[in-house]
């Protein structure tokens, strides 16, 4: 379960199926095969990334018992796994919907592993490209339940995804800052100051409220009542960030704001699937 990162690629699936939702308007077997085979291949590709930074991950006091750097589990044993689900969720994205589908699911892996990884090691802003990984999922599922993944509806979706890994990555970069500079990672603090830190961060977080109206917009079945409760999210989110515009910055101030961040989320996904499954029916 650690390596496969099960409570970051769970939501991966998640949000596969918001994609899967957001064309078919219903449950059905196929989404939740579709589903288990983002979540098998975004494990197999957690574990590889295990094994990409190994070392790094041994330096870092966040990351040194993860199971490589820790002994429990061999480099080997690891890209095994990393092979056999890999193969094993591409296979089943692939039989239980489209081609199309299936290449999303390549891209994200080749994207996340050969591309992010080893970027993120020379730049610090390697977050920005790297955010693509997240707006993926959510058009494997559209792509899976038969539309286009140049369709408006789910690029708008899609954005919002990846403005959201964003300030995401960023918040944990900062909360972690000293663990990344023992490892060798070129980090924020060095390029900009606490202020300068906070201040974009909340534009950032900003850019993710404002995103999610987008939705609605390219959407137009969309429910009022969707687009209300859309709008009361987005400003609760930015009058609970608002701490990391003061002077003065602390761990828990990012803290709390990562963990908002990611609550809104949450409700935005929440908010899109019950428009789709039940307040279009009014």
């Amino acid at each position: 379960m650690e390596l496969g990162k099960v409570r970051i690629t769970f939501f991966v699936a998640v949000s596969t199926s918001v994609g899967y939702l957001f064309y078919s308007k219903s449950f059905d077997w196929r989404m939740l095969l579709i589903a288990l085979g983002v979540f098998l291949l975004a494990c197999g590709s957690s574990a590889l990334n295990h094994f990409q930074e190994r070392k790094t991950d041994a330096l870092m006091e966040r990351t040194k018992n993860r199971p490589i750097p820790s002994g429990r589990i061999a480099g080997d044993g690891a890209l095994l796994f990393s092979l056999l689900f890999s193969l094993a969720g591409f296979s089943l994205i692939y039989f239980s919907s489209n081609i199309n589908a299936a290449l999303l699911g390549i891209l994200a892996l080749i994207w996340y592993n050969l591309v992010y990884t080893p970027l993120k090691k020379r730049f610090a802003l390697a977050v920005v490209p790297g955010s693509l990984i997240g707006a993926i999922p959510p058009v494997i599922g559209w792509s899976a339940a038969g539309g286009s993944p140049l369709d408006r509806e789910i690029l708008a979706l899609a954005f919002f995804f990846f403005v959201w890994q964003i300030p995401h990555f960023w918040l944990l970069l900062m909360m972690n800052s000293g663990d990344y500079e023992r490892a060798g990672f070129p980090t924020l603090t060095k390029l900009f100051s606490e202020r300068q830190l906070g201040r974009i961060t909340f534009v950032w977080i900003a850019s993710l409220s404002a995103s999610c109206m987008l939705i609605p917009l390219y959407d137009l079945s969309v429910n009022l009542i969707a687009v209300i409760f859309m709008l009361l999210s987005g400003s609760w989110l930015l009058w609970k960030t608002r701490g990391i515009l003061s002077g003065y910055l602390e761990r828990i101030i990012f803290r709390r704001a990562f963990f908002i961040i990611n609550f809104y989320m949450l409700v935005v996904v929440l908010i899109i699937s019950l428009d789709k499954l039940i307040f279009q029916e009014f």
